[in-house]
């Protein structure tokens, strides 16, 4: 390699679509509908309709992605982007495939925005719809005409209702709320969807797809379907039985955790025993691979958490379990701002003007997921230990990490003593959502003392190392041609220096340095 532009960014190095299940690992994912997340107008009034389009865009997206990236999630999952028939503001009741949906904006605007994204090393997973199209004439079920490319009466199953989703064969060939039912067994729709999907993978850089109703169609489409986008793919199981959810992945890399969303919903939302989670954790072993998983609290299709349970500090804590439970979390747009609307369309807030980095809830969100993200894959490739439950607490690690949870809710307090964890003698925990909150291991065991009914998010603090502060460092050794850059990251102690190495005469590299206590100097831990 004789030369490297020494301009180039860690960005540039490192933003590549095309991610594997495993390195999914390491995002946070903020959920968004791209109708209702930002303008790019100046207007910001709330919008007062949300049965049809309330003016976002991709453009809009692009101007708010400090706001994602200060939430500490670094992935974003947008709507589906075809043109729709009347009214499919969500995207899923697709028209022509074969065009960008103008309400949202341009192809350009679309690159852009993705372009952008991976500047910021925030990737982005597109909603894909391969089921059904979107709303035919009503007095005409046999008039296909106005979808594009699918507008033959052969493209579609016959004409029949899901009326029994225990009847697996009426769920794959009959429509789901009357939408015309894609027929994947017929070669032209069932190439035209797999070419469209590798084909607007590669040509915008999307780097994970999520699958909605994906077991509308029968499992071995998608493990084509899948084959042919070449990235990351999560599917829409709508279902709490985790033997039938978990059928899905193998044909996708992972399916969106329904049986778990229900477990904590009982947990938290509805204050039930925390035994709940234990039962959830257990579950989970039905899946091939329950650490990417997409775990989640609400979403589009589900009422808000707290349209059922107001209170912010329950909220937490069922945020702090996803977020550091061996899943990929993801976090529903507007729970940041404690947006509490109840089943669709309610639930579809517009975002704007609600953009308060100040918010309790925005704050605490922002602190779990930047130390989630801190920790890298000593995190997110370890194992989740349950270390105690009861009816009212579920205390569980991973690696050196370990979160504490209540469902009791605000006003709350007691203590529970914690005998079976990782730690030795001597450990001084500190509670990352109040690093003023410190506990030493003695005696085997620590005590956790809930307050106000918040959760703890204990870490050891080392004796040698320093917080970080912020600076960026930069230089150019002569000896051995290389050009370096160094990145400090803020906000926790023990964190890592990223050093970004572009040699002159030899293949990049990423060093790992960290600064010692009482020490100016960076001295080298490690390196790829």
């Amino acid at each position: 390699m004789k030369l490297l532009l020494a301009a180039l960014s860690l960005f540039l190095i490192t933003a590549v679509y095309g991610h594997s299940a495993s390195e999914w690992k390491s995002r946070v994912i903020y959920q968004l509908l791209t109708d209702r997340f930002a303008k790019d107008t100046d207007d910001s009034n709330a919008c007062s309709d949300l049965s049809t389009y309330c003016g976002g865009t991709f453009k809009g997206i692009i101007q708010k992605l400090d706001y994602i990236q200060g939430l500490g999630a670094n992935a974003i999952w947008i709507s589906p982007i075809p043109l729709q028939t009347d009214g499919g503001y969500h995207g899923y009741w697709q028209q022509d495939i074969t065009q960008i949906n103008p309400n949202f904006g341009t192809e350009q605007d679309l690159k852009d925005l993705v372009n952008a994204c991976h500047s910021k090393d925030i990737w982005v997973m597109l909603d894909v719809v391969a089921n059904h199209v979107g709303n035919q004439n009503y007095n005409d079920w046999s008039n296909f005409a106005k979808f594009v490319p699918f507008n033959d009466q052969s493209h579609y199953h016959s004409y029949c209702l899901i009326t029994d989703f225990t009847n697996q064969q009426q769920v794959e060939v009959c429509r789901l709320a009357n939408l015309p039912d894609l027929d994947q067994s017929n070669s032209f729709v069932r190439s035209t969807l797999k070419n469209w999907v590798q084909s607007t993978i590669q040509k915008y850089g999307f780097d994970g797809i999520r699958i909605d109703t994906t077991p509308e169609v029968p499992k071995d489409f998608w493990s084509e379907y899948s084959g042919s986008a070449g990235v990351f793919s999560i599917g829409e199981v709508f279902n709490g039985d985790p033997n039938y959810v978990s059928q899905y992945q193998g044909p996708l890399n992972s399916v969106l955790s329904y049986p778990m969303y229900y477990k904590l919903s009982n947990a938290f939302q509805q204050k039930q025993t925390m035994r709940n989670i234990h039962d959830g954790v257990q579950a989970n072993q039905k899946f091939s691979d329950s650490s990417v998983l997409g775990g989640f609290l609400d979403n589009h299709d589900n009422p808000r958490f707290l349209s059922q349970n107001s209170d912010w500090n329950t909220l937490q804590n069922a945020l702090a379990y996803n977020i550091f439970a061996e899943s990929i979390p993801i976090i529903y747009y507007g729970t940041e701002q404690g947006f509490n609307g109840p089943k669709d369309p309610n639930n579809r807030e517009s975002l704007w003007p609600h953009y308060n980095t100040d918010h309790p809830l925005y704050k605490a969100i922002s602190i779990m997921a930047k130390f989630r993200n801190s920790l890298g894959s000593q995190l997110y490739n370890a194992q989740q230990i349950e270390r105690y439950v009861d009816d009212q607490f579920f205390a569980f690690s991973r690696g050196n990490v370990l979160v504490a949870t209540t469902n009791l809710g605000s006003g709350q307090s007691f203590t529970r003593t914690i005998t079976y964890h990782p730690y030795s003698d001597g450990t001084k925990l500190v509670n990352q959502l109040d690093t003023s909150d410190t506990v030493v291991v003695n005696n085997g065991q620590f005590q956790v003392n809930i307050n106000n009914g918040l959760p703890k998010i204990y870490y050891p603090q080392s004796t040698e190392d320093v917080p970080l502060e912020e600076a960026v460092v930069s230089g150019h050794d002569e000896e051995n041609k290389t050009h370096y850059t160094i990145g400090l990251v803020t906000g926790f102690a023990s964190l890592i220096v990223v050093i970004v190495i572009v040699t002159l005469s030899a293949a990049a590299g990423v060093w790992y340095y960290r600064r010692r206590k009482n020490h100016r100097q960076y001295n080298a831990i490690n390196s790829d």
